[in-house]
């Protein structure tokens, strides 16, 4: 708290100095999110049955209000080692230190809340897993520079995307299928797997198969990333 006491924010969205957006890497890294709260609560089963048909490996962000929702869920994902979990906040709030809004949200008004929303999921994660989580993505993918600092100070990398899969699982499966269908090397996709009704896991269903003849390889992003 004291290290970031008195500290004022100058950047704020998306892509914020220190978050990550893509990787170096020949490889296209998925991650998927799961938020929580009203209507959020669901899992994406068949999406998740498409990865590992494919055997295509994927991060996934998960939520306090969703491993609330999904104590042994959450337990089997942790255990599959096509999968990681990585920390989506404790109440789904965009990290700021001093309150800002992102899509009518506000965020954590202070660094000590930062603090709260970073490591009260941190700590239900590595309850679940047995492991640290590397990554971060807050709610709504918003960040403050500032509370960009204290995540990296904390010993997570906060990460972003270069693709929206999903549109927070507002595509229909054919614009799910063509924004996936472009990625690149170094790509980092972001989309959901807690919204079982969407278009994703069709939009991925029709995707995969054909990236992976075009020779698209995948992978999470510990094998890719440190913080």
């Amino acid at each position: 708290m004291a290290e970031f006491a008195g500290r004022q924010p100058k950047e704020w969205g998306l892509h914020v100095t220190g978050v990550v957006n893509n990787s170096r890497s020949h490889h296209v890294a998925l991650t998927f999110d799961a938020c929580g709260g009203p209507g959020g609560t669901g899992c994406d089963h068949a999406l998740l049955n498409t990865l590992r048909r494919h055997k295509v490996p994927a991060t996934l962000f998960v939520n306090s209000r969703w491993l609330h929702a999904n104590p042994s869920l959450s337990a089997e994902l942790a255990l599959d080692p096509l999968f990681e979990l990585a920390n989506h906040g404790t109440a789904h709030l965009p990290l700021s230190v001093n309150g800002r809004a992102a899509y009518g949200i506000h965020g954590t008004a202070t660094v000590a809340a930062a603090y709260d929303e970073l490591m009260g999921n941190q700590a239900i994660l590595q309850e679940i897993s047995g492991k640290v989580p590397q990554f971060f993505r807050p709610g709504t993918a918003f960040y403050d520079d500032v509370a960009v600092e204290v995540t990296r100070r904390l010993g997570m990398l906060p990460v972003n995307f270069t693709v929206n899969g999903d549109g927070g699982a507002t595509f229909s499966a054919a614009t799910v299928a063509a924004e996936v269908g472009r990625v690149a090397p170094g790509d980092i996709v972001i989309s959901h797997f807690n919204r079982p009704a969407a278009g994703t896991a069709g939009g991925y269903a029709r995707a995969l198969p054909q990236l992976l003849d075009q020779g698209v390889t995948f992978t999470r992003l510990g094998d890719i990333l440190s913080p």
